[in-house]
């Protein structure tokens, strides 16, 4: 599904350049799910955001379910990831003078999807919010927001998941109900799921554990 080969990804110009990835090798399979554990700093999120199309690398080769994004500019990343991409992020980023529903159809009605608000219930149902369609997000709790967030991931699909610290504004308890719920619907939709989080327990649920220092991958190993 992701093969990378030297991905590398600098900011800055001559005498002040700043190395984010360093030369970076990865190979992820149809289906599998995989951790990224690291300190803060250590390039996780910009690898993320590189292998989804979010930032174009600056060097090496990347391909994406068999397409080779290595040349694409904005525009054309912008192209390639719709419908084949999901992205939960931490802080829900979800549209405030929007409800449930309309935050996970508008992404479905731009792609063209016709049957855009079916589709969204049906995923909100999915995550246990089926009660909660017309709720703007200010009148959902953080848990709720999220199931929001994975709902409108998960729509369109996609091939690749991304979820980027998905637990890191919840509690402990809430946190839980909502790893659970990310690998249930991940599994149904069979999706790849990259997983970026500190907590070593929601990445012993992964097949794969990747771990990165300085903008590098220092250790692939076997998850729980």
């Amino acid at each position: 599904m992701i093969r990378a080969r030297n991905l590398t990804l600098r900011f800055g110009g001559p005498g002040a350049v700043v190395e984010v990835l360093r030369g970076i090798d990865l190979d992820l399979a149809a289906g599998e799910t995989v951790a990224v554990l690291g300190p803060s700093g250590s390039g996780k999120s910009s690898l993320m955001a590189v292998l989804s199309g979010l930032e174009r690398a600056s060097g090496g080769t990347l391909e994406v379910a068999g397409a080779d994004w290595s040349g694409l500019d904005e525009d054309a990343l912008a192209r390639a990831r719709r419908g084949s991409i999901g992205i939960i992020l931490q802080a829900f980023h979800l549209l405030p003078t929007m409800t449930a529903m309309e935050n996970v159809a508008t992404p479905l009605e731009l792609a063209g999807v016709a049957d855009a608000r079916r589709k969204a219930a049906e995923e909100l149902e999915a995550v246990g919010l089926g009660h909660r369609l017309g709720h703007y997000p200010q009148q959902l709790s953080g848990g709720e927001q999220q199931r929001v967030a994975i709902a409108r991931a998960l729509a369109p699909s996609p091939l690749l998941l991304f979820a980027d610290e998905p637990t890191g504004n919840l509690d402990s308890a809430t946190g839980e109900t909502i790893t659970e719920l990310l690998f249930t619907r991940q599994r149904a939709a069979g999706a790849t799921l990259m997983v970026i989080t500190h907590d070593p327990a929601l990445a012993q649920r992964c097949h794969r554990i990747l771990r990165m220092e300085d903008g590098q991958i220092i250790s692939d190993g076997p998850g729980g």
